[in-house]
């Protein structure tokens, strides 16, 4: 059981052996370990290089920094320590086994340092989702998208969204409580209406690049299609740069969807091997074709592959066509191919190029404010609620307030501010020890 009572710690800064460990303490007497294993808590944010050792023997634990961060201007809210030790296994073993002799001292749960910021009003909901996504970001663009998340973007966004909201809201009401008042104007509905139809307006906006903020998180999906033994498993292996796929001169090898992860134009990619599309009796070969159908259709990209000019199927989504086996037929392709030779080499430059390309216009710009499907839910509920309250006839200001209220509710979701424990709790089991 967690209390925030407690004083938490944890390694912090990864995995050991490295050349630095930083284990951090956070809580209401995390300025007693500063006290009881250096003998000293230097000045709020002023690195002290200290010896650190046992309570009681006196033993050389390790030598090293100590910082100390009072709350609420530290990272968590909370009085915080830092110890910047050697970083081997042995000594960071050490220290946190003296930590937990401490009285009312415990190890942190995963990520109860952030639950903490979050509960002390240091991030937002929509904040703690960034740093989530930040932690386990693998290209520049979720690096990015993560990093503007998780430095406030969207929640800027929303702030500004339901000052403007609460605005109108404001106006409504005073209409409702204040119409037969002489110094209140006859026609302040107007005013909230067209804030209404502006918020609308801007929201539509957000929710329509959300798949693109969505995509960039997750990764693009690339799949390799086309009639059996069209070179599809070589190009894999020669995009990967490893033997990732079996290669075979009989048709049909590839039976089941194979993938390899990489990155292109600074994005994750997921890239799709399926099995060759025909016609077969062969029932588990069948089944690799219904599959390879399926994430065909559920892919960003499709490269169509062929050595013989196979169109691809009408239903296929616009596939980029790749005429392969170059060096052994020596076609040069029509107008919308790319040839290559996924053997030798020649004319992967292109493609990967056309790739990157196409990857840019889906992915790239500025990050995208809404990246999650939970944030995409709940300014969808705002949308319709703006909606409805738009779609009240004059004289119906009481419905008109209530819809405004309820839009003002589903923006206070996406930063947490209501009906957010269940989040709470799955979210922050993601999380690595010590964050």
């Amino acid at each position: 059981m967690t209390r925030s009572s407690d004083t938490i710690f944890a390694l912090s800064s990864g995995r050991v052996p490295s050349g630095v460990a930083v284990v951090r303490a956070s809580g209401p007497r995390a300025r007693e370990a500063g006290l009881a294993l250096a003998g000293l808590v230097p000045p709020p944010r002023v690195a002290r290089y200290v010896a650190l050792r046992e309570p009681g023997t006196g033993d050389l634990l390790d030598r090293g920094l100590i910082l100390f961060f009072p709350g609420p201007r530290s990272a968590t809210g909370e009085d915080t320590l830092e110890l910047h030790l050697h970083g081997g296994p042995a000594v960071v073993t050490a220290v946190l086994r003296t930590l937990v002799k401490l009285p009312g001292f415990r190890p942190a749960a995963a990520g109860e340092f952030t639950r903490r910021a979050h509960a002390n009003g240091k991030m937002d909901l929509a904040e703690v989702e960034g740093l989530a996504d930040l932690i386990v970001a693998e290209s520049e663009a979720q690096r990015r998208q993560a990093l503007a998340q998780s430095s406030g973007a969207l929640s800027r966004a929303v702030a500004g969204w339901r000052e403007r909201l609460i605005r109108a809201l404001a106006l409504v009401e005073a209409t409702i409580d204040f119409s037969d008042e002489g110094d209140v104007p006859d026609d302040l509905t107007g005013p909230a209406r067209a804030e209404a139809a502006a918020l609308c307006t801007e929201l539509t906006a957000a929710l329509t690049d959300a798949d693109r903020g969505e995509r960039v998180r997750d990764g693009f999906i690339i799949a390799i299609a086309g009639p059996p033994n069209a070179g599809k498993s070589t190009l894999l292996n020669r995009l990967a740069g490893r033997e990732a796929a079996i290669v075979s001169p009989v048709p049909g090898t590839t039976r089941d969807v194979l993938e390899v992860h990489l990155h292109l134009a600074g994005q994750a990619v997921t890239l799709v091997d399926t099995a060759g599309l025909r016609e077969t009796d062969d029932l588990v070969e069948a089944e690799g074709v219904r599959r390879a159908r399926a994430r065909a259709e559920g892919s960003d990209l499709v490269l169509w592959l062929s050595d013989d000019g196979t169109a691809p199927p009408a239903d296929m989504p616009a596939p980029l066509r790749v005429r392969t086996k170059a060096d052994v037929t020596g076609a040069e392709g029509e107008d919308d191919e790319i040839v290559i030779s996924a053997q030798t080499g020649a004319g992967i430059n292109t493609l990967v190029a056309e790739m990157e390309r196409r990857l840019g216009e889906m992915g790239g710009g500025e990050p995208a404010l809404v990246t999650r499907e939970r944030q995409r839910h709940a300014l969808s509920d705002a949308l319709y609620e703006l909606d409805a309250a738009l779609a009240i006839q004059t004289h119906d200001e009481d419905l008109m307030a209530e819809h405004l209220r309820l839009a003002a509710r589903a923006l206070d979701q996406v930063v947490g501010r209501v009906d957010v424990e269940d989040v709470l709790d799955s979210l922050f089991r993601t999380f690595c020890i010590g964050k």
